[in-house]
């Protein structure tokens, strides 16, 4: 069933576990946190906040373990859920990363407010990466079918890069953009592109200039970058923990000497968890009529849609 939102003893538990797992030595040897008492802590706290949505039951999915990676910050729990059909060889590498427990212990090195936070960097070297070659890009995918975007209004690819006119809409929950579909008739191979959107929560993969450079620093937008679009590797978005993300320190560890970093306590993917320290998390189904009629509820007098970035996608966590 849905957790319920008063305040209970069980919240004030968790909550009070939470504030005690803050004052956690990050330099113990246990490389295993106490995923229960802050997931718990977390989970709460996001849907406690959350919308009470009225959506029947078979508008939502439920997102699987193995796409989840549980990110623990000094702030409190952070769940992303990864989009493999977009981003299939990054998300294969932050997979590999996270149960190599790579970012264990490494910290948030770049934080810029209202825009995002990059971590993957160490307190003595900012671009600390793993020993691993740079990633080609995987900025769009090309599609004739599978994965379907929705086309729900005009939007421009990236407005420096790529000025381009095209579509947006959503994929399995996930803010995207596309070429409309009407041009796989002239492209050749009966294609288009497509791509995760850089809306507020995305989480994407930092690389120098050079495209094909990525190797294991991330970022997580902590408002729109459009600038971004097309340009960087978006691999997944934030399904739990968005708050914890924005309170995450503002600064940075190559400009500024005195910078304090916030930690990356540690990450694990859904599937290393035992069940009972796994979050369900369900997403609402963005092609389902339920979700067509949400829609409805957000046009204004002229039907217009707000910007598919100030669209919240219904998100509830299950008990």
């Amino acid at each position: 069933m849905i957790m319920r939102f008063t305040l209970s003893a069980s919240l004030a538990l968790a909550l009070t576990a939470a504030a005690c797992a803050r004052d956690v030595d990050t330099s113990s040897s246990d490389g295993d946190i106490p995923a229960r008492s802050v997931a718990m802590a977390a989970s709460v706290q996001d849907v406690a906040q959350a919308p009470q949505w009225d959506l029947p039951e078979d508008a939502w999915r439920t997102a699987d373990q193995e796409d989840l990676v549980y990110i623990d910050t000094d702030h409190g729990l952070v769940i992303v859920e990864m989009a493999p059909e977009f981003a299939p060889n990054h998300v294969a590498r932050m997979r590999s990363l996270v149960q190599e427990r790579f970012y264990d212990f490494l910290v948030w090195h770049r934080v810029i407010d209202g825009f995002m936070a990059q971590g993957g960097g160490s307190r003595t070297n900012p671009g600390h990466a793993a020993e691993v070659e740079g990633l080609a890009a995987e900025f769009t995918v090309r599609r004739s079918g599978e994965p379907v975007v929705t086309e729900l209004q005009d939007r421009v690819i990236n407005p420096g890069a790529l000025p381009q006119s095209a579509k947006a809409g959503f994929w399995d929950g996930f803010h995207a953009g596309t070429q409309t579909s009407a041009l796989a008739a002239i492209t050749g191979d009966g294609q288009v592109q497509s791509w995760l959107l850089h809306c507020r929560g995305a989480a994407a993969a930092a690389r120098t200039s050079d495209p094909n450079s990525a190797r294991s620093q991330f970022y997580i937008t902590r408002g729109n970058a459009e600038h971004l679009n097309a340009q960087y590797t978006v691999w997944g978005r934030v399904r739990v923990g968005q708050a914890a993300i924005d309170t995450i320190a503002v600064g940075s560890a190559m400009d500024d000497p005195g910078f304090r970093p916030d930690n990356i306590r540690s990450m694990r993917t859904g599937d290393e968890l035992p069940a009972e320290d796994q979050v369900t998390i369900q997403i609402a189904d963005t092609d389902s009529a339920a979700f067509a009629a949400y829609l409805d509820t957000l046009r204004d007098t002229s039907g217009n849609l707000p910007d598919i970035c100030d669209i919240t996608v219904p998100t509830r966590i299950m008990e």
